[in-house]
């Protein structure tokens, strides 16, 4: 059962005008991660600051807003009562932002830029010299964790994203589609003979937070009795490991365009196996209202420019 409110010693009214937005957002993330943690990793805040900014504004409100307790942060009923407003001061706080960027005339300016590892690594950071040369005021900031931003609460403004969205006011274009293929280094694909067992195989495989990644689960359906040489979910680890001949991973077939590997050579007993291998796509996604804005369509531009070539063979 939750706690009900609890008033300070001298409660006070609170004008609209004290209801800060920067108050505001530290209330939204803690409601949402119920830690100070995963608060503060949320709005770039350290615990501390966080906990003085949340006592400083029970103090305002006059009334507890969070029961701290060993598991976390338990909102009241006072915190519950008020996130709807929050929330409504969140989507105009967005409005605001997006209107206001609508009066840019030219390409400069902050874009944050949410990409998964690996496409940050081998195919967007080698191509930012040619987007400085283009629009050399333009700033990136790019965000290369597995962690899905929120296009919609601007947590970025653009993303690449394995799996098309369904929901948002979002605009999208399909980048491509390449299939996962076993690889190994250039130099062991030239001199190896055809492998006939994938048990045969020193593979290089992913770590248990992903295994239920598609090829995580082909791995696991017809190479399960290999005992894997390396693990890691680290996809630069993998793409490094192959391309020096540690062993063999399930690689985007795009990924031999940029780095010294190449697919596995296999003979026709593993054609059935190979037929099952799921496919990668590559979307890039962002707001709709913000499409239009000259920083983010030249980003935009960029990023077409750079991964448009995701079909087809290396």
């Amino acid at each position: 059962m939750r706690a009900s409110v609890q008033a300070s010693p001298h409660p006070r009214s609170v004008q609209p005008t004290d209801a800060r937005w920067d108050d505001v957002r530290v209330f939204l993330a803690l409601h949402r991660e119920r830690s100070l943690a995963g608060a503060g990793a949320r709005i770039a805040l350290d615990p501390s600051t966080l906990s003085r900014r949340l006592a400083a504004l029970e103090e305002s409100l006059g009334a507890r807003l969070f029961d701290r307790t060993r598991d976390g942060l338990v909102p009241t009923a006072a915190a519950d009562a008020l996130l709807p407003a929050a929330e409504q001061m969140e989507a105009a706080h967005v409005r605001f932002a997006r209107d206001a960027s609508g009066f840019e005339r030219e390409a400069e300016g902050v874009v944050r830029l949410s990409v998964p590892p690996g496409i940050a690594d081998a195919f967007v950071a080698p191509g930012l010299a040619r987007l400085r040369a283009k629009h050399p005021r333009i700033r990136l900031e790019l965000d290369a964790s597995v962690r899905l931003t929120d296009l919609t609460r601007r947590e970025a403004d653009l993303a690449l994203r394995t799996i098309r969205p369904q929901t948002g006011e979002l605009v999208m274009t399909r980048l491509g589609s390449s299939r996962w293929t076993p690889m190994t280094s250039k130099a062991i694909a030239a001199r190896g003979s055809p492998v006939k067992h994938w048990e045969d195989v020193d593979w290089i495989v992913w770590g248990d937070d992903l295994a239920g990644i598609p090829p995580a689960r082909w791995l696991a359906r017809h190479a399960r009795a290999a005992t894997p040489v390396l693990k890691t979910s680290h996809i630069a680890a993998q793409v490094a490991a192959v391309r020096e001949g540690v062993g063999v991973a399930l690689l985007p077939l795009t990924y031999a365009r940029v780095e010294a590997v190449a697919p596995l050579r296999c003979s026709k007993a593993l054609e059935p196996s190979l037929a099952e291998l799921p496919f990668n796509e590559t979307w890039l996604v962002g707001h709709k209202a913000l499409r239009g804005v000259p920083r983010i369509a030249a980003v935009w531009d960029f990023l077409v420019q750079e991964l448009g070539h995701f079909d087809g063979q290396p």
